[in-house]
């Protein structure tokens, strides 16, 4: 029992608050931020809201032609970048900001705006290439470099690193400045291609739905219902950490600021009840960033994902259920068996909130009740399912009395979700210019080429998996520090068609590609959500990170599976297949799990450890036989466990 002292006093709301402002300005680059105050910082906040209600009036009604609009949509990007991040932590004053980034501003903002204003001009001239002016040439060059130089301050260098080295080879295929700057800025296939079409289209709606989601207390309502229906059970607060964060993720769509928010709240309650500290910040950064797989929301990239495979939201969404309910299987499997192993209780029935209680605040599902209904039957467009929805999560918070939308709550979520599109904004524009060389110079057969001759050198090993490897460690690398989207973007450009050419399904590359791009969020060196919740948790980082990795285990084991047999994404099956796979994948990451723990009824010997993790990756792969020899295993070792727990009981 702890008490309050004076001179251990317990953090008031504002002290919580400031710590975890301070957390996200460390570990999440899109949270390191220029401060606004007074009257400017009334006009940067009018300039976010603004944007925002102009992207769902473009989005909706808007007839201008496509270019036009993605030409306005990224020089006010450029705007609200420059005033939003600082060129480093050094200029992170109050009301300031240097003389160079207004020019910055101005030049970048002036060149896309350039764009538009002279687009039907601009028609008319440039029919190709070698119609380039000294004009077009100059206003191109500083486009791109202010957009690069903003993708450095909010989403980083590594995906700067890839655009730099393939726009070094690109010249060094010979494609003079004129064609590549005509390509890239000029038409559809650099930076206003795909990525920042669907940002433009989709994801920027998304993102501000979102925001108005959270202002209505839904992340507390999920944490509050986590606590009620398993903040009893053994280790209770893990549990909870787990399903808060995985229902809490997928709205948010930022592993570090779900760890961090949620963790705020979670981990404290997992130390007090007994978990290592270690283990406590893994536990809720692993499921902080497995909330991004978690469908129906699956942050901003699952509208990429349905846009590069030209298939449906609603397509997208159901592939990715079975992955995401093995992931966080396998992590509350995990925290379960950690609390048998330290005999550790639950949180007493008479702390935890009323079931009944939360029952009566159920509507404040309805805005995401209502987005899927709308996507998954196509009643509406993506966006205008999105929009009606932000009306919906407006009538619906008038009705909570606890936790009311007020006029200035809607005017913080429209700022927020102008604040949200920037990094998504330019992280896509970045993928644009990758694509857009790759396209250019052909690399992806040549990149094609380097994997095949790299598999037919190594003729023990199924050439697939060398394929599948070499992009785990390319998302992982690239995922360093980098937006799962931008990320996405770049995999989906470069390494999802190579893992196509070679055979591997549409649909199993795409997420293939997705799942590795956020476990780097958890995967060391750099892994900042577990960095994230080693500060909350006062851990050690590295050993946070690694209890991380393990946990999400399953992450790294899924993919490989639904790529060499998609039959777990519910391709080519059949409903009867679907009920078996799905209770022989249960079963199998439960073994998983139990292996990577090294408890089950007991300390498990280390043979037993590796035979049960056999058994589960065998059941994880949805063929009869493997089912069959892997449910066998699986049995034998349990009945070992069963039998010796019996013969010497474990004491708390």
């Amino acid at each position: 029992m702890s008490h309050k002292t004076a001179n251990n006093p317990e953090p008031s709301a504002s002290d919580t608050a400031k710590d975890v402002d301070q957390l996200m300005r460390k570990y999440d680059r899109e949270s390191n931020t220029r401060i606004w105050e007074g009257k400017t910082g009334f006009i940067v906040r009018i300039i976010m809201v603004a944007f925002s209600v102009y992207c769902i009036w473009s989005t909706l009604w808007s007839v201008a032609a496509l270019e036009k609009r993605l030409t306005i949509f990224l020089a006010l990007i450029i705007v609200m970048g420059y005033l939003t991040y600082p060129a480093s932590k050094h200029h992170v004053r109050v009301n300031y900001i240097p003389w160079y980034d207004f020019i910055l501003m101005i030049a970048g903002a002036g060149a896309f705006i350039f764009y538009c204003v002279q687009y039907d001009t601009l028609v008319k001239i440039l029919t190709s290439a070698s119609k380039m002016t000294p004009l077009f040439t100059v206003v191109g060059i500083i486009g791109i470099l202010c957009l690069m130089e903003l993708c450095r301050r909010c989403v980083g260098v590594p995906i700067l690193c890839v655009a730099g080295a393939i726009l070094i080879y690109t010249f060094s295929t010979g494609i003079g400045l004129d064609r590549l700057l005509y390509t890239l800025f000029y038409t559809t296939g650099g930076v206003l291609s795909t990525p920042v079409q669907v940002c433009a289209k989709y994801i920027v709606v998304f993102i501000i739905f979102g925001a108005f989601l959270e202002r209505t207390g839904i992340a507390a309502f999920f944490i509050n219902l986590a606590n009620s229906l398993v903040g009893s059970f053994s280790g209770g607060p893990a549990k909870v950490a787990v399903i808060s964060s995985a229902l809490c993720g997928m709205v948010s769509g930022s592993s570090v600021g779900n760890t961090v928010t949620t963790g705020s709240v979670t981990i404290p309650m997992m130390k007090k009840t007994g978990y290592k500290p270690e283990f406590a910040g893994a536990v809720e950064a692993a499921a902080s960033t497995g909330g991004q797989i978690m469908p129906p929301i699956m942050g901003a990239a699952a509208f990429l994902m349905a846009e590069y495979m030209n298939v449906t939201y609603g397509f997208v969404a159901v592939r990715a259920i079975l992955p995401a309910v093995l992931y966080f299987a396998g992590i509350f499997i995990a925290v379960h068996l950690e609390a048998k192993k330290l005999g550790l209780q639950g949180i007493p029935r008479a702390d935890l909130p009323s079931f009944g209680k939360l029952l009566r605040r159920i509507y404040l599902l309805l805005p995401l009740v209502v987005l899927v209904v709308l996507v998954t039957t196509g009643t509406r467009t993506m966006q205008f399912s999105a929009s009606i929805a932000i009306l919906v999560t407006i009538i619906v918070s008038l009705f909570d009395k606890e936790d009311r939308i007020t006029i200035n709550k809607i005017l913080e979520a429209l700022e927020a979700g102008g604040k949200g599109t920037i990094t998504v904004a330019v992280a896509c524009s970045m993928a644009g210019i990758i694509a857009g060389c790759i396209t250019a110079t052909g690399l992806a057969s040549k990149l094609i080429s380097a994997v095949v001759s790299i598999s037919s050198q190594v003729s023990f090993i199924n050439p697939t998996l060398i394929a599948l490897f070499l992009t785990m460690i390319c998302c992982i690398i690239l995922g360093m520090g980098v937006p799962t989207t931008a990320n996405y973007c770049i995999m989906a450009s470069t390494c999802a068609p190579i893992l196509i050419t070679i055979g591997v399904p549409k649909v199993a590359a795409h997420f293939f590609v997705f799942y590795f791009g956020i476990v780097a969020d958890i995967t060391p060196p750099v892994a900042l959500a577990a960095y994230a919740g080693s500060a909350i948790a006062k851990s050690n980082p590295m050993k946070t990170g690694i209890n991380a990795t393990k946990l999400a285990i399953g992450a790294f084991i899924v993919p490989y599976i639904f790529c060499l047999n998609p039959a777990m994404l519910f391709i080519d099956t059949t409903p009867l297949k679907v009920v078996v796979i799905v209770v022989s994948s249960l079963i199998g990451i439960f073994g998983v799990a139990a292996a990577m723990n090294g408890y089950l009824c007991r300390k498990m010997h280390w043979l037993s450890r590796i035979v049960i993790c056999i058994a589960g990756l065998m059941m994880m792969d949805p063929t009869v036989i493997t089912d069959v020899v892997g449910f066998a295993l699986f049995v034998v070792v349990v009945a070992i466990q069963y039998i010796g727990a019996k013969k010497q009981p474990q004491t708390a």
